[in-house]
């Protein structure tokens, strides 16, 4: 991915990976045992797999947003963002969810490039539904999530 000469956009970039400040997404996903992803830790309220469907799941949602001329929110608060079970149903699944995750992290990043106007609201949005409101609200709630899988893999053993 080519470097923004815009400074906002060049940093909106680099947010949507977090490599700067604290765990990156990458890092924190990263080598949890297949036999602990549905694990809950005592004190918390997810487990590894519950934190990274429901980051692809609101990812994905996010950049579908921007980027469906269709698009139409018919999601419901909180249950439709959140996996149902505790674990994945497969390695598969755990897998796929990851690579989506990434897969989508890269698509925004694009759409942060070549978005003409971040500032502009997004044709399915309203009031100050902009592009950049939606960037930067991706950033901070996979921010708070990869905190959270952090501190659950802490809890459980399994962070190095």
């Amino acid at each position: 991915m080519s470097v923004s000469p815009d400074p906002l956009r060049a940093q909106l970039v680099r947010i949507l990976d977090w490599k700067e400040s604290h765990v990156d997404f990458d890092t924190a996903v990263d080598g949890i045992p297949p036999d602990r992803r549905g694990a809950r830790a005592a004190g918390f309220d997810h487990s590894p797999w519950e934190l990274l469907e429901h980051m692809r799941i609101a990812q994905e949602d996010i950049l579908d947003f921007c980027t469906n001329g269709a698009y139409v929110h018919d999601r419901h608060w909180p249950d439709d963002y959140w996996p149902t079970q505790p674990g994945p149903p497969s390695a598969a699944a755990w897998d796929a969810a990851v690579v989506a995750c990434k897969r989508d992290r890269e698509a925004l990043k694009t759409l942060t490039l070549q978005t003409p106007d971040l500032f502009a609201t997004v044709p399915t949005g309203k009031g100050s539904q902009t592009y950049l409101r939606a960037v930067l609200l991706v950033t901070d709630h996979n921010a708070y999530h990869v905190g959270q899988l952090v501190a659950v893999r802490r809890a459980l053993g399994i962070w190095t």
